[in-house]
């Protein structure tokens, strides 16, 4: 019952966004071609969504063919809810002359040419979004960011005072179809030559077969003091059906078999101690723990052996174990590593001044550092990117981050 309602108000957003720009098109124009190809377009993109989510294998978990059929589907949706807020906004500001005119004896106006004034600019606007994603889709996704921050702490082992770290998050090998584009990622991370690489889960989408074609990529990644790695909601296999329970075990244990073959050392509630000049910090690993997701973590477990006054570095895949769980445990985790998010892979961000993104409506920490009582989260925007084939504004990241005694 739940889906029919969810489908019923899916309709009707459509229907309504589709009414709203149909009418800016037939506004500013007579003719009969643009105005039907205008419809025809929006008629195959929706019949292609619904084509492809009634006939793909769910066996197989999301597949290409629905990513781009869902990135189609939003690259027509999205410019037209520009022109919605416009025509609609126009539409309130008619009426209520209309009610006005209805008790004043003044002589009425003609609205015809403001609106389509305001059809202009709706379109006009709506193109920016447009183009936006449709760049988002060809070239976005592989527009790698190298982020860098230098963090101080008054407890950082001397030793490991310039010590470098780089993070990747987020690979969903399984949305990958550009070897060449990967490739120049994959040598973007090895030019930073950080002297420890984290990997902070996600390596596919649902099965391990995904990482299949990327396994000789992937173990080209260098550091010079060791790659750890830990697990990401999309690792567990939760999200695609099973003939057999046996199957998703056995694909599970897959998943955890190639972090070894691409050279990481995988953290399952685990730790490991790094070593530099006889001085030592904490790296410390969990499973998934998130809010309303899988919450296998344990961090408890993972801290076993470990003291409280050594410098931690926690890798935990989901930012909001850090919000729920992490920052105020009294245990001090210094630095905690995350991804998942994907920043929702759109946004606005201009560094320094300004970013947003729908993501910050469902978490607090969403993308980038974020520091409380003294104690720091980086959220890695994530090298792949899943369900929308595409990033707009919110681009594929590395993240470098310097280590400094205080």
């Amino acid at each position: 019952m739940r889906w029919i309602i969810r489908l019923v108000i899916l309709v009707a957003i459509i229907v309504l966004l589709e009414l709203y720009a149909f009418q800016a098109i037939r506004t500013i124009t007579k003719s009969k071609i643009i105005r039907f190809s205008w419809l025809f377009l929006s008629f195959v993109v929706y019949a292609n969504f619904l084509y492809v989510a009634l006939t793909y294998d769910r066996s197989s978990g999301q597949t290409s063919q629905f990513q781009i059929a869902m990135g189609l589907m939003l690259t027509v949706l999205i410019p037209k809810l520009v022109v919605l807020i416009f025509m609609f906004g126009e539409d309130i500001v008619r009426w209520i002359q209309k009610l006005i005119s209805m008790v004043s004896s003044s002589e009425k106006q003609s609205l015809s040419g403001r609106r389509k004034f305001i059809s202009q600019l709706a379109l006009s606007l709506a193109a920016i979004p447009f183009a936006s994603f449709i760049y988002g889709i060809i070239q976005g996704k592989y527009n790698y960011k190298v982020l860098k921050y230098q963090l101080s702490f008054k407890d950082l082992p001397d030793a490991f005072d310039g010590y470098t770290i780089t993070q990747i998050s987020d690979i969903h090998s399984g949305s990958f179809t550009n070897k060449e584009k990967i490739q120049y990622g994959v040598d973007l991370i090895n030019q930073q030559k950080s002297d420890l690489m984290l990997f902070t889960g996600d390596i596919v989408n649902n099965k391990a077969d995904e990482m299949d074609d990327w396994i000789d990529v992937f173990a080209q990644l260098k550091a010079k003091e060791g790659k750890y790695a830990i697990l990401g909601n999309h690792d567990y296999g939760d999200y695609m059906k099973w003939e057999k329970p046996e199957d998703k075990i056995e694909n599970f244990q897959k998943v955890k078999d190639i972090h070894k073959k691409i050279g990481f050392d995988l953290l399952l509630d685990e730790h490991r101690y790094l070593e530099k000049d006889g001085q030592k910090i904490a790296l410390l690993g969990v499973e998934n723990w998130g809010k309303g997701f899988n919450q296998a973590g344990d961090l408890k477990k993972a801290a076993i052996g470990v003291n409280k006054e050594d410098f931690k570095i926690l890798m935990t895949h989901d930012p909001s174990h850090w919000e729920y769980k992490v920052k105020q445990d009294d245990f001090n985790y210094q630095l905690t590593l995350s991804g998942h998010t994907h920043g929702l892979q759109m946004g606005i961000e201009i560094p320094g001044f300004f970013r947003w993104s729908p993501s910050k409506y469902v978490y607090k920490q969403w993308a980038g550092l974020y520091e409380e009582f003294g104690r720091y989260i980086n959220v890695n925007r994530g090298f792949g990117y899943h369900a929308f084939p595409g990033r707009v504004g919110i681009w594929p990241e590395i993240t470098v981050i310097e280590l400094k005694k205080a």
